[in-house]
């Protein structure tokens, strides 16, 4: 078997050689990551990030998500009818553990939905990036695996519209942008 890197030079002369496009090439780094990884991978953080392997993003699978740390809260959301426990990492630690550099994210979903979060808005503990909800892992179909959620019934400062448009779900990767 390939070491890692020897895995990932691989795939560079293949990408390169065949013309692959990037979305496709990004898909096998971030597989050749997920050797290493006990689980799939649920969350890639790219761009200006200083912690990452030599192809430049960091992939996390479930189990390295939960072990950065974890806060729940109960909250009310415009989504959801009643109030809701989520549990999640907290936004900021994801962003520095991945030594994030740059001035803004770029939160993705899974269907390619994009929403821009200032890094200097992201609070030490709000918003969480959740992965579970009333207890229980959440499924694509139920807003996961994982959704930027802030705790709404905290206060005004959680209710507005530019905090709903960040609450993104289906969350799947982090571009850090200067």
């Amino acid at each position: 078997m390939l070491k890692p890197r020897t895995m990932q030079a691989a795939l560079i002369a293949i990408a390169v050689l065949a013309g692959v496009s990037a979305p496709s090439f990004n898909a096998a780094i971030a597989q050749t990551q997920a050797s290493s990884l006990q689980g799939d991978v649920v969350l890639t953080i790219s761009g200006a990030i200083e912690n990452a392997p030599d192809d430049g993003a960091m992939a996390l699978d479930m189990q390295a998500l939960e072990a950065l740390g974890s806060i729940e809260f109960d909250t009310s959301t415009i989504w959801i009818e009643g109030k809701t426990r989520f549990v999640g990492t907290p936004l900021r630690t994801i962003l520095e553990h991945a030594g994030a550099t740059g001035d803004t994210i770029e939160a993705v979903a899974l269907n390619d939905y994009k929403i821009d979060i200032p890094i200097d808005e992201i609070g030490e503990r709000f918003p969480i990036v959740a992965y579970k909800k009333n207890g229980k892992p959440m499924s694509p179909r139920g807003k996961g695996p994982l959704w930027i959620v802030y705790p709404y019934d905290f206060g005004p400062v959680f209710q507005t519209d530019v905090i709903y448009s960040r609450s993104i779900w289906q969350l799947n990767r982090i571009a850090v942008k200067d």
